[in-house]
């Protein structure tokens, strides 16, 4: 029996790279640009955060957040304090991290790390705002945006959390395009053939 290759950490980290520059493109190109109701629009980047911190654990969340944060913020319209997202992210990221274990005992971990993370991450950005003087950062604005975030972000996570489950799940199991799967196949019936005679 063909046993699958194990994942190396160079892909593991060139997967993740690839995964959040798409989020990157998307939430710019395409999410930012919906009419929504409130002016609120749904972070796919915090979605790949979390879903590549339940994934592959704390450490790997930490990381995943404080690069897709830092690209969040220096990529165009960014007109807020470098920094900020790559802070909210980054302890997202690591908080979500730690509930990978119970990925596979409970099917309703990823909404509920969404809920958690899109409130957390919003309250977060908007607290380092009022420290740093940002004077669109206030109670009665984060008041007003919060519920209509978290409410986006949570009907937005079934697509983002399992696209990005999904991808990086197939690179773990090892899985490869059909070449792999015809050798497998041939392999099989050569077995097959070979016990006959």
């Amino acid at each position: 029996m063909l046993n699958a290759p194990e994942a190396s950490p160079t892909g593991r980290n060139f997967l993740t790279a690839v995964v959040i520059v798409v989020a990157l493109i998307l939430q710019v190109s395409v999410a930012n640009r919906l009419p929504l109701p409130g002016g609120v629009t749904p972070d796919l980047v915090l979605l790949t955060v979390v879903a590549l911190a339940l994934v592959n654990g704390p450490l790997a969340g930490l990381v995943a957040g404080f690069c897709a944060g830092l690209a969040a913020d220096i990529i165009p319209p960014a007109d807020h304090t470098i920094g900020r997202y790559a802070l909210a992210y980054c302890l997202i990221g690591y908080i979500c991290g730690q509930a990978s274990d119970e990925m596979d005992r409970q099917s309703l971990v990823p909404f509920f790390a969404v809920a958690a993370g899109a409130l957390a991450a919003t309250v977060l950005y908007a607290g380092t705002g009022m420290l740093l003087g940002d004077p669109r950062a206030s109670w009665t604005i984060v008041r007003r945006v919060v519920p209509l975030q978290v409410l986006y972000d949570v009907i937005a996570s079934p697509f983002v959390v399992w696209a990005v489950l999904r991808v990086t799940r197939r690179y773990e199991r090892g899985e490869r395009p059909s070449r792999d799967r015809a050798a497998a196949t041939a392999a099989r019936y050569r077995s097959g053939v070979g016990s006959r005679l």
